[in-house]
């Protein structure tokens, strides 16, 4: 029998359609890419990957359709060690997201949630029992609203810390903000969430006055530069490795999916996201999301 799982995943599984381009078109303007390559993705399915292949103990709930796709899809998770008992397969195509990489490995994503949005909060207390085992809940906003609100609410009920990564954005509950253990945001996710405009200037200071508003712990993601951590304690900088990009596309996953696989062992924020900006750095030297995320001895030092 596997161990129970230490990491609960509740989110989007997507098929990821990849084309590379040497630039992004223009209103109105066609431009040639290369051939589409179908790869497995969706945020929360990314998230169970990357902490499964780095030896955590996860299941993960979503949906797939009935189709292709679906199949990829839970094939990965399964090759990660993820439990997939609690994904459904509704009357609905699987997920997809179109994806846009140029030569600098930055991307641009559309998503199309398919099965996705037929996760419901009678799905998530389906899965109580799985929860109740659970050390972390990673929850992003990829599925219905109301599930993730009802998934933290359980979660904080059960004595298991809530983890949001707020993408896409959307303005969330005060009580499910006021759980938070950390709220995970890039930098444009920040700004949006404060109600600014333009680019911020000072790190640190940003991730104060997300605390400010709310959660119990912060992570703020700045690409290359690593992560702000900021909690009642206190607020550091996390620097992390430099290496070339080749493609950014699920590295925010894979640097959540190690944070929450960390988390679960007992291991402080800080510390977590050190171990874990290096897992997200050694997953842009690679090409797509899922393939790319590293096994505990493939992470860069």
């Amino acid at each position: 029998m596997s161990s129970p799982a230490r990491v609960v995943v509740i989110g989007s599984a997507n098929a990821d359609l990849v084309v590379a381009l040497n630039r992004r078109p223009g209103p109105g303007e066609t431009v040639l890419g290369a051939d589409v390559v179908v790869s497995p993705g969706g945020k929360g399915a990314n998230q169970a990957v990357a902490a499964g292949r780095l030896g955590a103990a996860v299941a993960f709930l979503g949906a797939v359709g009935d189709d292709e796709h679906g199949e990829l899809l839970l094939g990965s998770l399964r090759d990660a060690g993820v439990d997939v008992t609690h994904v459904a397969r509704p009357a609905r195509p699987t997920g997809n997201a179109y994806i846009m990489v140029t030569p600098d490995g930055e991307n641009s994503i559309i998503v199309s949630p398919g099965a996705n949005s037929a996760v419901t909060e009678a799905d998530v207390d389906a899965a109580r029992p799985v929860l109740a085992e659970a050390k972390t809940l990673v929850l992003s906003l990829e599925i219905p609203l109301s599930a993730v609100a009802r998934a933290v609410a359980v979660a904080v009920e059960l004595g298991v810390r809530p983890v949001l990564n707020l993408s896409p954005v959307a303005e969330l509950p005060a009580e499910v903000l006021a759980v938070l253990d950390p709220l995970v945001v890039n930098e444009h996710e920040a700004a949006w969430l404060l109600g600014d405009e333009g680019e911020p200037e000072d790190f640190e200071r940003l991730a104060v006055r997300l605390l400010d508003i709310g959660p119990r712990s912060v992570v703020v993601t700045i690409g290359a530069k690593g992560v702000v951590v900021a909690d009642r304690d206190g607020v550091s900088t996390v620097p992390s490795p430099q290496v070339t990009a080749v493609d950014t596309t699920g590295a925010g996953d894979a640097f959540t999916g190690a944070l929450a696989g960390r988390l679960a062992d007992g291991e402080g924020l800080t510390e977590a996201a050190r171990f874990a900006v290096r897992v997200a750095a050694t997953s842009v030297t690679r090409h797509g999301a899922q393939p790319s995320y590293p096994g505990p001895g493939e992470v860069i030092g």
